[in-house]
């Protein structure tokens, strides 16, 4: 599995939007996180200054948000609906597109569901739990635990 180091995820996103901005060749994945930053302008002038970025902390308790965690959560959606895993994400996300009207809207909200689950591994020390996390998106699709409206 791969598990790169936080400078190592975070210069992922620094090359993929230089090779971007360079009109250079870029793999899938780069093609992949090129479309989430073109989705999010706000982090754009972040992704244009690694010297900057590349090691700043992002705290919550001072009200930072942090760009790095949120594009790299919307990687993880990507390649957990082009796999659909855990089995049914991608139905209950195309549930939440349908029910929301935008794609990227829908995958903010796979994103709320996503965090909640990891922080429950976090707080638990025990690893993701897949039926918690699809228990989350057939509440925020509307849907009861059968998957009935």
């Amino acid at each position: 599995m791969f598990n790169p180091s936080r400078d190592q995820a975070r210069r992922f996103l620094f090359d993929a939007w230089a090779k971007h901005r360079q009109t250079a060749p870029v793999t899938d994945l780069e093609k992949i996180a090129i479309g989430v930053l073109l989705r999010h302008p706000e982090y754009q002038p972040i992704v244009d200054q690694p010297d900057r970025y590349l090691d700043k902390d992002y705290l919550p308790e001072f009200g930072e948000t942090n760009p790095f965690l949120h594009m790299n959560m919307h990687l993880a959606i990507e390649e957990q609906l082009s796999i659909d895993q855990p089995r049914g994400v991608k139905a209950l996300y195309a549930q939440l597109c349908q029910k929301t009207g935008d794609e990227h809207v829908a995958q903010h909200e796979v994103m709320d569901c996503l965090a909640e689950m990891i922080w429950q591994a976090q707080r638990t020390g025990t690893g993701p739990d897949g039926a918690l996390y699809l228990a989350c998106l057939r509440g925020k699709a509307g849907l009861d635990e059968s998957g009935a409206g």
